[in-house]
């Protein structure tokens, strides 16, 4: 089922949202105010998540409360990642957390945090095992990122490959498991915290990950996932057949499903980072999502199935 619509990723966050398009985030703004809005009409208690921020920045959040954003969410999250590409220390959790309570009355998920093992494998246990001390308890949501490594033979998701120098690569060794499937030292250790703490795997377009992923959360006790839908694939060929055959396979896990990435061809600029040419046009596309795989009928179509004239299937 899905528990939640997350808009946005890392908004804060410049290989996620252009921010010289849109220096002050009214764009963003209007943006998150328009899905909120779209998000509620398609559902009436879904829960509305703004995309967790990176850096954690109380002072963007006094802003997205200055403009109006907050009234049009139900939960704020945050992402973060001190052993690896954060300039603070892990047990600065509980502050940092405190630092985005004190601006908002919403709860405070927390839907990325990892460790990487960039440099040995007992440091991400370590990590894990330190991360579920400081956060159970603290936050109504926690994701580790993630499941599975990046294969080595993509790119991970951002434009600044040559500024960020060793901590690019840093994005291959997040995972629980290897690229080929194999479980590293923190998978055991993680099978302990699953019911507490979910996970954070995005799945590419026509991943072949996904059935094995599901299989590995499975058998790990997961509950909560967090994904993504993104509306730039959305335009590909046979997009709602890949759509439908995801939140198929993944139906019995409680999904966040993270709604983002602009389709070059609607955008300011042609990248998925940039600020759409109109809002409401990924307010729809949240819609659409909504109704197409919120729980409303109990049934789940087959990608085969065809789309009624009008509105959507309701899937999961």
């Amino acid at each position: 089922m899905i528990e939640a619509a997350k808009i946005w990723n890392e908004p804060n966050n410049k290989s996620h949202w252009d921010i010289s398009l849109d220096p002050d985030w009214t764009r963003f703004a209007e943006l998150a105010i328009a899905a909120g809005k779209a998000i509620r009409s398609a559902h009436p208690t879904l829960t509305r998540v703004l995309g967790g921020i990176s850096p954690i920045d109380p002072g963007f959040m006094r802003t997205m409360q200055m403009r109006g954003v907050l009234d049009h969410a139900d939960a704020v999250a945050v992402h973060g990642f001190p052993l690896d590409w954060n300039l603070w220390q892990i047990d600065q959790w509980p502050s940092k957390l405190a630092e985005i309570r004190a601006e908002v009355a919403l709860p405070v998920w927390v839907t990325e945090v990892g460790a990487s093992s960039f440099g040995a494998e007992q440091v991400q246990a370590w990590g894990l095992e330190r991360t579920a001390d400081l956060l159970i308890g603290r936050a109504p949501r926690i994701h580790w990122y993630s499941l599975y490594d990046l294969p080595s033979t993509w790119e991970a998701t951002t434009r600044h490959r040559e500024a960020e120098g060793s901590s690019y690569y840093r994005h291959f060794h997040m995972g629980l498991l290897r690229e080929d499937g194999s479980p590293k030292q923190a998978l055991k250790l993680y099978e302990r915290y699953a019911p507490m703490i979910g996970l954070c795997q995005w799945f590419h377009f026509e991943d072949h990950r996904l059935q094995d992923a599901a299989g590995w959360m499975r058998r790990l006790g997961v509950r909560h996932l967090r994904t993504g839908l993104s509306w730039a694939d959305s335009f590909r060929p046979d997009a709602l057949a890949w759509f439908d055959r995801q939140m198929e396979t993944l139906a019995e896990f409680d999904v966040t499903v993270t709604f983002c990435f602009t389709p070059e061809h609607r955008g300011i600029a042609s990248h998925h980072t940039s600020p759409p040419l109109d809002a409401n046009e990924f307010a729809d596309f949240c819609a659409q999502m909504v109704e197409r795989y919120c729980a409303r009928t109990g049934a789940v179509p087959s990608p085969a199935t065809p789309e009624p004239e009008g509105k959507p299937i309701c899937a999961l």
